[in-house]
């Protein structure tokens, strides 16, 4: 997603206002693909001071994610605020600012690196989701399976033996 920006950078406007929306790819992150449902929607205003460009702003789409406990993919609302900085020329004692080459901001990296940052660790379907089982898999959120619950390693076995004679 290209944005013009030629009109900041060749000071003829000190601020430029966006709301444009658009059809991301879908993003693969640790061997997880994340699947945009709903186009991006970035609304935002760029501002220019001195030689840098500031945008602040927000993303709104819906995802679509594994969740961590069950492994079924649910759908995922987001909205991210967005602040970041652009320059045509390096600040070595600012760590945070994009350098970008031309008069255009490719926004997919900016978008897909904060969208990335904004999930949580683990990702639920919902905060009862109660997982599957550890023996036979069973997703325990659609029926119940007939594994015992207090099945024991059979390498520390000879200690529950032990422990039960005391």
């Amino acid at each position: 997603m290209l944005l013009d920006i030629s009109d900041l950078i060749g000071r003829k406007r000190a601020q430029k206002e966006i709301d444009v929306s658009f059809k991301s790819n879908n993003i693969t992150f640790e061997g997880e693909e994340i699947v945009f449902v709903e186009p991006v929607n970035i609304k935002g205003n760029f501002t220019l001071s001195g030689d840098i460009i500031n945008f602040d702003g927000t993303v709104r789409t819906t995802l679509n994610l594994a969740c961590s406990r069950c492994l079924e993919n649910f759908n995922k609302s987001i909205e991210i605020e967005i602040h970041e900085k652009f320059s045509k020329f390096d600040h070595d004692e600012d760590n945070d600012l994009i350098i970008i080459n031309n008069d255009k901001i490719d926004f997919s990296p900016v978008i897909e690196t904060n969208i990335i940052l904004s999930l949580p660790m683990k990702k639920l379907c919902s905060e009862e989701c109660k997982g599957l089982c550890s023996v036979c898999g069973t997703n325990l959120n659609h029926s119940e399976c007939n594994c015992k619950e207090n099945d024991i390693d059979p390498r520390l076995a000879k200690l529950r033996d032990f422990f039960s004679n005391n």
